[in-house]
């Protein structure tokens, strides 16, 4: 029996508390756009009519902005200088 991405999703909200609010400006900081009643969709129960899959492009922004959000934005990369030998 294995995870879907609607319950990975799920969990991580539980284990990060996550509010909608919270969801939607996290999925921001990727550019990636969501509204509330996506969100509501994504977190029903399977056999409820409205139940949405929550797609592997939908988990893999919100996991990128989750990162953004946790650590930061990464840092601009430093170009290395050349060596004169």
């Amino acid at each position: 029996m294995a995870l879907t991405n609607n319950d990975i999703f799920k969990k991580l909200r539980v284990a990060h508390k996550l509010r909608d609010d919270d969801i939607v400006k996290i999925c921001a900081l990727k550019d990636f756009k969501v509204t509330k009643s996506e969100l509501g969709a994504i977190f029903r129960n399977e056999n409820h009519p409205k139940y949405m899959e929550c797609g592997d492009q939908f988990l893999r922004n919100f996991l990128d902005g989750l990162i953004i959000h946790l650590r930061g934005p990464m840092p601009p990369k430093q170009e290395k200088k050349p060596t004169n030998k």
